[in-house]
């Protein structure tokens, strides 16, 4: 979506009318995921993908459909077996595609600031039942904006969003009201995620290096200038030459950060180990033995963290590969990391 946003407001500034498709529910080898988005204008400009190439000229005149009578559709997409091997999938496949207007509300609005600005939101949508389109924003905190005209829906979706937004997962569901099957899309917009690495020891640059490929922004802190220098982390995309604790109180730590504490030197990783448990980073691991950790704890019970805070902690840092080289390490992380942000671990 975040992708999308630009051509929206320019065409919308260009006083043309748009929709919007969304994947939202797949069958077989459908080459998109699920909310993969399409935007169509008024003056049939198009931007994103909901097949990859498939069916995008089927949904750019279902959209403009859509556009002229203003109510949404919810049509199903088979994808044929030639064309799935034209694109390099074993078999054809079926999307179903949620069209529906771009209205220019306070919802839509504050839709676009959450994204614009990297918050966590879940947007949950109506399928099929009472009042089609109708939307709910939910945020972690539990703020809504929106509602469902259904007594108890909007309740019982909210509450469904809240357990999507800590798993990070966008899911379609249906609810019952009454007789009647309400088909809701809960979307949830994850912000990029961000590794934040305290220590830049030797295991820190392979380190860097994995999560970059894995689509991560990598931020490394450290207060000791032998350590933090441009030349050993140019690969990295921030390099914080401080202590971690003052770093880590003014960075932008949320439910897509993930900190992974390095230095094996208490002055560094105890503070920032109390910052980060203070903070709703979705994975928190500490490099040492868990004799260490011990220790570590009891200074970190004197600053006030609790013991279901110490049970944040992975450590020892890494899946367990056997590996002892700075290398076999980092990747020992980032796949614990991986594995935390995929709902494995």
């Amino acid at each position: 979506m975040r992708n999308l946003l630009t051509d929206i407001k320019h065409w919308q500034t260009q006083g043309k009318s748009v929709a919007l498709a969304t994947v939202v529910k797949v069958y077989g080898s459908a080459p998109r995921p699920l909310g993969a988005k399409m935007a169509v204008s008024s003056s049939g400009d198009m931007v994103g993908s909901v097949s990859g190439g498939c069916v995008e000229s089927a949904v750019l005149q279902q959209a403009l459909e859509v556009i002229d009578h203003g109510q949404p559709q919810l049509i199903e997409f088979g994808i044929a077996d030639e064309l799935a091997q034209g694109i390099g999938l074993a078999c054809g496949g079926n999307i179903e595609v949620f069209i529906e207007p771009v209205a220019l509300d306070n919802q839509f609005e504050q839709l676009k600031n959450s994204l614009m600005t990297e918050q966590l939101v879940a947007l949950a949508t109506l399928l099929a039942g009472s009042d089609p389109g109708a939307k709910l924003l939910v945020w972690p905190d539990e703020r809504t904006l929106g509602d469902f005209s259904l007594e108890g829906l909007s309740q019982g979706v909210r509450d469904h969003a809240l357990s999507l937004l800590t798993r990070q997962k966008t899911e379609r569901r249906s609810f019952m009201q009454g007789d009647e099957e309400q088909d809701v899309f809960v979307e949830v917009y994850v912000p990029r995620p961000r590794l934040f690495i305290i220590g830049a020891v030797h295991i820190a640059i392979p380190l860097v290096t994995f999560a970059k490929a894995m689509g991560f922004h990598t931020t490394v802190v450290d207060a000791r200038g032998a350590f933090a220098t441009p030349e050993r982390f140019a690969h990295a995309d921030q390099l914080i030459l401080e202590w971690p604790e003052d770093a880590l109180n003014r960075l932008p730590l949320n439910e897509t950060s993930y900190i992974a504490v390095l230095s094996h030197d208490d002055k560094l990783d105890v503070p920032a180990l109390r910052v980060a448990l203070d903070s709703p980073a979705r994975y928190i691991g500490a490099l040492g033995s868990r004799k260490t950790m011990a220790k570590r704890a009891q200074k970190l019970r004197a600053y006030g963290v609790s013991d279901g805070q110490l049970a944040r902690i992975y450590n020892p840092i890494g899946l367990d590969l056997g590996g002892r080289r700075p290398e076999e390490i980092a990747l020992a992380i980032i796949g614990e990391i991986v594995s935390v942000r995929n709902g494995k671990t």
